[in-house]
């Protein structure tokens, strides 16, 4: 069991903060987290093979930010800080693993509000075949759809991922085209 003076060795740039600092500092961790969580879960799902990796991968994202935001300078936004975060640290994962991307995760749940059971299912059976379409892309067009489908532009994406926007641009178009293909072969 790890005592408490052995936290403050592993979070040195957090420990060493004020008290009024570093309650700061949770209170905006604590807010990143709760209005970017899912979508963070929604991205290492697209990386991992389990839900248990896949919240496993979350952690991993989570101390990752925890640790990286007292050196937060402001350059980009928030998200994009998250997302590159969260970039590095999936692609991290893959290496460990070096694992097949899955095919599908039948934990992901997509709900609808929607009191119709017939439209619901529809709807439940799109979603579920968008998802297994978008699992099948290679990685780097996987990269670019997700990004994209959390709100993330040319240039948030062109960040998170390191390339240039016209690269993000060019692997979108190829992806959507591989999605085209994909979900009108499952029909």
């Amino acid at each position: 069991m790890k005592s408490c003076t052995e936290t403050e060795t592993i979070f040195p740039d957090v420990q060493a903060a004020s008290p009024v600092n570093r309650a700061a500092l949770e209170n905006n961790f604590d807010r990143l987290i709760a209005a970017n969580g899912s979508a963070l879960a929604r991205l290492a799902a697209s990386y991992t093979n389990s839900a248990t990796d896949r919240d496993d991968l979350v952690q991993e994202i989570a101390l990752a930010v925890w640790q990286a935001l007292p050196r937060f300078r402001g350059e980009c936004s928030e998200r994009t800080f998250l997302f590159r975060i969260a970039h590095n640290r999936a692609i991290s994962h893959l290496a460990r693993t070096r694992s097949q991307m899955p095919a599908y995760d039948d934990e992901i749940e997509v709900r609808d509000p929607a009191p119709d059971p017939e439209s619901g299912l529809a709807r439940e059976q799109s979603a579920a075949r968008l998802q297994d379409a978008i699992h099948r892309l290679p990685l780097a067009y996987r990269q670019v759809i997700t990004l994209t489908l959390e709100g993330l532009g040319y240039a948030e994406i062109a960040e998170v991922l390191g390339i240039s926007e016209s690269n993000v641009g060019a692997r979108l178009t190829r992806a959507r085209q591989i999605l085209r293909k994909s979900l009108e072969q499952t029909k």
